[in-house]
């Protein structure tokens, strides 16, 4: 784990080593056991490295450097594969003179170029400065687990792990409009647009080419390539049970205590589980539970600890977590409707007391159809439909305001600097890349390029490194990822039952209990409390003069949704919490 730093300008404007020190501290709670950067002394040129050590804690200082001083190496994340490939380069005189994953991520670039990136099993955003070449490469994992954002403008190219250390070297760049309407659209920021003017994601899958030339954008991994085949029930159990075991036995690898997120769903169970298969010792456990009972799910975490005999900690909280709002919301750097991204925050938190990296279930739900939402919408019609008319329903199926709220949302002003309302433009070319999948997966794969890189992961990559924690998914493994797609859509969602042939994979392992509980989603009854105990905040966030003078919003319509959801007219839980949200983002970034 880690955060990486860094910038290239063609016109040679170098900025100080103050402010590439302050880049670094500013993202200090991704790595705070050390800093290392290196400052190119004839040109614009700077990559560097906030470490949280994971592997070979005495020798994996970064920048890792060519032994001719050319090729300079930082990355944010884990090659959970590096043993093989050290092995492997070694056999063809590229040795490691240490054990840390980076320095594999040198020895490969070294040998392959750029190319090397497609042998890493991981999740990674890298750095690479090539002075031979005079190009920085800026690399992103395959669906996004690590952040890696760059600031470009006038041949000026700043990058870093978080957006808040671009904004230690740059000028406050200005809202981006067009982002402020996706937000509101899906809510959250679909990459690779930020909040910020000029500020962008490097897109999951792709790595930049920074050079005299400009900047060159290229995609390394698309699984829209991956083609369904045709398999037995028993043999798909098969491959999903053999591919996931070795992929939990990879993320075991590690120089520090680790454990498990365990709230008794399928996912952590499952991965809690294969760990206790390759552990001497107990599984280190952790989970919170509510004190209300209806939101509870600590009784399903107790059965599975007890199932596998973890040293399981549980810790009980007030289901009200709306006090770390704006604390989560400054890890972010963007607005997030998204309130689990609170008690995400509590259990990394609980777990950072005992260690330092932690085994997770995200990634599942996308991959192989486990949210509810497809049940409902997956009919027995869904098949009679035309192709457009499908890509309307299920953009529709999966939008906070639809185009008409929005037109009614902004006000003038702000209509007149958005190019444009349209939700599909932004989902467009993920239609046009899935046209050949089947009707379900095309609704997973735009959740896995959208809803997953754009929120899902945004919260165990943000929640953990506030408290530096590292979180490794075993799902989220490509050959995880390759597999998913190339089962067909009816195995994942088949007879109403989500996560069919996954669920039928693991319930040896994990009990018929837990394997087909019903899904318990985490979080809590924030729109209850809007009409409530939280009223005077949401007077606060949606309607004070503070709010009003940004003049971003037809505020009567703002009004009217608030009534509406506090008179039970409507439930409006969602686009409220969005709006109060965006204006925590306000406070914090603008203001």
């Amino acid at each position: 784990m880690c955060g990486i730093f860094g910038y290239f300008d063609n016109n040679n404007n170098r900025i100080s080593d103050n402010i590439l020190q302050k880049m670094g501290q500013s993202i200090k709670h991704r790595g705070p056991d050390g800093q290392g950067y290196y400052h190119d002394s004839s040109q614009a040129v700077a990559v560097g490295n906030q470490r949280l050590a994971i592997l070979d804690i005495e020798h994996g200082q970064q920048p890792f450097v060519s032994d001719d001083q050319n090729i300079y190496v930082v990355q944010n994340g884990e090659i959970f594969n590096h043993l093989e490939l050290a092995q492997e380069l070694a056999s063809e005189g590229y040795t490691c003179n240490t054990h840390c994953d980076t320095e594999v991520i040198l020895r490969l670039y070294e040998r392959d170029g750029i190319d090397g990136i497609a042998k890493l099993n991981g999740m990674f955003a890298i750095a690479i400065y090539d002075k031979k070449l005079g190009a920085l490469y800026l690399v992103r994992d395959r669906v996004g687990e690590k952040p890696l954002y760059y600031y470009q403008k006038n041949e000026q190219i700043v990058f870093s792990s978080e957006i808040k250390s671009i904004l230690e070297a740059v000028d406050y760049p200005g809202l981006n409009y067009q982002a402020l309407n996706d937000f509101l659209a899906f809510n959250y920021v679909p990459p690779p647009l930020t909040m910020f003017e000029n500020i962008k994601h490097v897109m999951p899958g792709h790595w930049l080419k920074i050079s005299e030339r400009g900047v060159e954008n290229y995609c390394w991994w698309d699984v829209s390539k991956i083609s369904v085949v045709e398999k037995s029930e028993s043999q798909w159990v098969d491959d999903f049970n053999t591919i996931l075991a070795d992929s939990v036995k990879i993320r075991l690898r590690a120089d520090v205590p680790f454990g498990a997120f365990l709230s008794g769903g399928v996912d952590s169970s499952t991965v809690v589980g294969l760990m206790s298969h390759n552990l001497k010792d107990p599984v280190n456990t952790f989970s919170i539970g509510f004190n209300d009972p209806k939101y509870d799910e600590s009784p399903f975490a107790q059965a599975a600890a007890e199932r596998f005999s973890t040293n399981h900690i549980l810790q009980k909280v007030e289901p009200n977590l709306i006090q770390l709002w704006p604390m989560a919301t400054y890890h972010c750097d963007q607005p997030h409707g998204d309130v689990s991204f609170l008690p995400t925050y509590k259990v990394a938190s609980l777990a950072s007391e005992h260690v330092k990296m932690v085994l997770t279930g995200d990634g599942a739900d996308e991959l192989f159809a486990g949210y509810d939402k497809y049940k409902s919408f997956f009919n027995d019609d869904i098949n009679q439909i035309s192709d457009s008319e499908f890509q309307e329903q299920y953009t529709n199926n999966i939008l906070l305001f639809d185009t008409e709220g929005r037109k009614k949302l902004f006000s003038e002003g702000s209509l007149e600097k958005i190019a444009s309302l349209n939700a599909g433009d932004t989902l467009k070319p993920l239609y046009e890349k899935a046209a050949d999948m089947d009707r379900i997966n095309q609704a997973l794969y735009i959740d896995t390029m959208l809803l997953l890189s754009g929120n899902n992961l945004v919260k165990p990559d943000r929640m953990g490194m506030a408290v530096s924690i590292e979180n490794r998914a075993p799902f989220l493994d490509y050959r995880m990822i390759e597999l998913a797609f190339s089962m067909p859509g009816n195995i994942k969602l088949k007879d109403q039952e989500t996560k069919y042939i996954y669920k039928k994979a693991v319930a040896p392992l994990i009990g018929e209990a837990l394997a087909y509980r019903q899904k318990q989603m985490f979080t809590v009854p924030v729109g209850d409390w809007f009409k409530g105990e939280l009223a005077e905040l949401c007077n606060d966030l949606l309607l004070s003069k503070r709010v009003t003078e940004r003049k971003l919003f037809d505020y009567d319509y703002v009004r009217r949704l608030y009534d509406e959801h506090c008179s039970g007219v409507r439930n409006n839980t969602r686009e409220i919490r969005a709006l109060m949200a965006l204006e925590i983002w306000f406070r914090l970034f603008v203001d």
